[in-house]
């Protein structure tokens, strides 16, 4: 009886400062991994969701960009740290579920090397043709595209980045091949949109819509069914006369595989809150995010989410023979 006492004793002494760690969680500042530079749509909705969180679970945030490879550098780094709460991933649709399609040794699963948290933000994409750029609308743009396609170029946030795969859609629809240039993030794409470098992008309302607003460049066509309130005369696909362009991103949040169930409720917990924040809900919606209803903030409903991407986006990369570097 005496070593059965001792036994338990034991074993409850294991657990007893791991349970208690947990209760205490957050104990010091959290790293937020951005795989893109600062300025890009995955940065500006992990800055905003970080904002709030901070002051939800009494920790800071800090908001990490780690570029490369088309975003599958920090999101390597942060399936490799510890499960403890303390790195996580701000991914997108690009790093979580085109990069299975793109990369043939990619360094993780996006399925299974990792715990969902929340998804954040979806993001219609528009295209956005540079300021003087010989067309009127999408319908003139196409036509221009189809007619000088080896001389125009388009930016992206990196292979296999949502502002890519949009624009490797549209290529797809349209049988055109200009050509990519790649940036470490949709914030340098931009700015070399509005330097006259690249010809169009294909980039999220968070980060293009300010452009569009400003009238700093040309908002040609949403890619969703119907117009967006904070561009409202920028027209749909469908309107322009091809519908089966429809593509949005996401951002979202995850932790590395077995980050204890209790933690990713507490951060699933915080996210809930800045979205239902009003100030970070109407900061969000300015900027064109559209974001997920009740039923879409669970863990489960991300992991759902990242599944039916990868089975809709990887046929269509690997069809058009793209390959990250």
């Amino acid at each position: 009886m005496k070593r059965i006492l001792l036994a338990l004793a034991t074993v409850l002494g294991v657990i007893a400062p791991d349970a208690r760690a947990q209760d205490a969680y957050p104990s010091r500042p959290i790293t937020v991994v951005v795989p893109f530079s600062a300025g890009g749509t995955t940065d500006i909705v992990a800055r905003l969701m970080a904002e709030h969180m901070s002051r939800t679970v009494g920790q800071q945030l800090v908001v990490e960009n780690v570029t490369g490879a088309g975003g599958t550098l920090g999101v390597t780094r942060v399936s490799r740290a510890a499960p403890d709460g303390y790195t996580i991933l701000m991914g997108n649709l690009g790093t979580q579920a085109a990069s299975v399609g793109l990369y043939p040794k990619l360094a993780y699963d996006p399925r299974t090397d990792f715990e969902p948290i929340m998804n954040s933000a979806s993001t219609p994409m528009l295209v956005v043709a540079k300021k003087d750029l010989p067309v009127k609308d999408f319908k003139e743009f196409v036509a221009y595209l189809k007619a000088n396609a080896p001389k125009m170029n388009y930016g992206t946030g990196g292979v296999g980045s949502t502002s890519h795969l949009t624009c490797l859609f549209l290529e797809t629809l349209v049988g055109v091949k200009p050509q990519h240039v790649p940036y470490r993030g949709s914030g340098p794409a931009l700015t070399a949109l509005l330097g006259g470098q690249v010809d169009y992008v294909c980039d999220q309302t968070v980060g293009i819509v300010p452009t569009v607003q400003a009238k700093q460049a040309n908002g040609l066509v949403v890619a969703v069914p119907h117009r967006l309130a904070v561009v409202p005369d920028v027209p749909t696909s469908a309107e322009q006369g091809l519908p089966q362009f429809q593509a949005t991103g996401w951002n979202a949040l995850f932790a590395p595989k077995g980050t204890p169930k209790e933690i990713v409720a507490k951060l699933n917990s915080a996210a809930r809150a800045a979205l239902a924040d009003p100030n970070t809900r109407k900061r969000l919606l300015d900027i064109g995010a559209e974001l997920p209803d009740e039923a879409g903030q669970t863990p489960e409903a991300l992991g759902q989410l990242v599944r039916s991407e990868i089975d809709k986006w990887v046929p269509i990369i690997r069809s058009a023979g793209v390959t990250g570097q």
